[in-house]
């Protein structure tokens, strides 16, 4: 007999509860003294039941409705709302007034938000969080996101020693927080001083809005050591302090990550093969991102779910030189936490605005560079190409990106045959700069037309 879609979803969501430190149990035979977090089903409430009620420490903190494959979540946000309104007196709440932390998910989709936020909405996640993480924010008198959006105005930025562009960066950038935007770019022209700029910006997050952990991620180990000096060379403009004497920071070189540190460096690379739970040659790390994974000939798979570095490890990820790292494999990395996305770049491509939501919080070309005396100029010579003048090919093997219309699930898979492209293809059905290259068509994106029942697809 086979399993009803509603069925096959809530399995789905059992697994991910149990993989994320939760114990399901039925309304009808409830044991508290199974683990510290309980994920309890069909609960009657005050008025109907709801699917999962949460429940840390003996007290409800949220609840999951869960849905078929297919279903549109943002339309069923209500749902959870309505029951977190209704809790039965005889359950006690570890939260004063209606549960926080509501999701909705289908077991392929989760979406999350926490009530307590100034203006709660739903946002993707990649699976749910551990119990010892919602009891630590069900215990804060604040979020997050408020404490972001009063920033700006409660702690007033202190330009001291800063370029005029690095003040439009971090003032640009806490704005964007301040509105709750997932993602922010940054484009900064070489030598304006990004990283300086990474340095201020992280060190208010961690002091006033109480970031717990900031990944810095780099595509090659030389870039990993020159952030970490320049973060260890840090003065703060407050006390004068360096960084280092305040905080930890670390510099990955292995397959764990300290907890105490406030500031990880990674490469992305390092942090992929951590996630799948694969070891990584320290030798790995003084090759770029995408070298790696032209040498593993893109035989990559998805990342999977490491309960020792669960979604929630870290508030923010920064993302340097972004133009070549939130492509393909790479992008898993970054989607998998829930966390603010921050992208560095002096070079953005449209893809790579796209990515980031079109919110260039900042934009200090060369050409601005120039007049201020940080760069200088230099003359241009437009060539012409075989690839711009013929079109070209993108062969077979290169990973393309699949999301069923039916149930929404995204599935990676290998292009079968090649693909000849015109002239006028490129920037339209082809995206020649997606790999940071746009003459070699062997590094090119193919979005061909979609299938009856699956259609390619930029995840941006």
């Amino acid at each position: 007999m086979s399993l009803l879609p509603e069925q096959i979803a809530r399995i789905n969501i059992d697994e991910q509860l149990a993989l994320c430190g939760w114990k399901v149990q039925p309304y009808s035979a409830i044991d508290f003294s199974a683990g510290r977090g309980i994920a309890i089903t069909e609960v009657p409430l005050k008025s109907g039941s709801c699917d999962y009620l949460l429940m840390v420490d003996r007290k409800a903190v949220g609840i999951i409705e869960a849905k078929r494959e297919g279903i549109t979540l943002s339309t069923v946000a209500g749902q959870s709302a309505f029951y977190a309104r209704n809790i039965p007196d005889l359950l006690s709440t570890g939260v004063k007034g209606k549960l926080p932390f509501l999701y909705e998910s289908t077991g392929v989709e989760t979406f999350f938000r926490d009530e307590r936020d100034p203006n709660p909405r739903p946002r993707q996640i990649y699976t749910f969080h551990r119990p010892e993480t919602l009891a630590e924010w069900a215990a804060e008198p604040d979020t997050l996101r408020y404490r972001l959006a009063q920033m700006p105005t409660e702690h007033p930025l202190n330009t001291s020693n800063m370029r005029e562009c690095q003040v439009e960066a971090i003032t640009g950038l806490e704005n964007s927080f301040a509105e709750d935007q997932p993602r922010a770019l940054i484009h900064m022209a070489t030598g304006a001083g990004k990283t300086y700029t990474a340095c201020a910006f992280t060190y208010r997050l961690i002091k006033y809005a109480g970031a717990k952990r900031i990944l810095f991620l780099v595509d090659r180990s030389n870039l990993g050591i020159q952030t970490k000096d320049e973060f260890s060379n840090y003065r703060t403009p407050d006390t004068g302090r360096l960084f280092t004497e305040l905080y930890n920071i670390q510099r990955a070189t292995s397959s764990t990550f300290d907890p105490v540190c406030k500031v990880t460096i990674c490469t992305i690379q390092r942090l992929y093969s951590i996630l799948r739970g694969e070891e990584l040659e320290e030798s790995a790390d003084d090759i770029s991102g995408s070298e790696l994974l032209q040498a593993l000939g893109n035989r990559t798979k998805d990342v999977e779910y490491n309960p020792s570095l669960p979604i929630e490890y870290f508030d923010f990820i920064v993302t340097d030189e972004c133009h070549r790292s939130i492509y393909n494999t790479w992008r898993q990395v970054l989607e998998y936490f829930d966390a603010y996305l921050i992208g560095l770049t002096a070079t953005p491509a449209p893809q790579t605005i796209a990515y980031f939501h079109q919110n260039r919080v900042a934009e200090y070309n060369h050409e601005r560079a120039v007049v201020d005396g940080v760069n200088v100029g230099y003359d241009v010579y437009r060539i012409k190409t075989l690839v711009s003048e013929k079109g070209g090919k993108v062969e077979k093997g290169f990973l393309i990106d699949h999301r069923s219309k039916a149930t929404r699930a995204v599935r990676q898979a290998v292009l079968e045959d090649d693909l000849d492209y015109t002239p006028k293809d490129l920037d339209r059905s082809l995206c020649p700069s997606k790999f940071g290259r746009c003459c070699e068509p062997t590094r090119t994106r193919s979005l061909p037309n979609s299938s009856r029942d699956e259609r390619l697809y930029r995840r941006l």
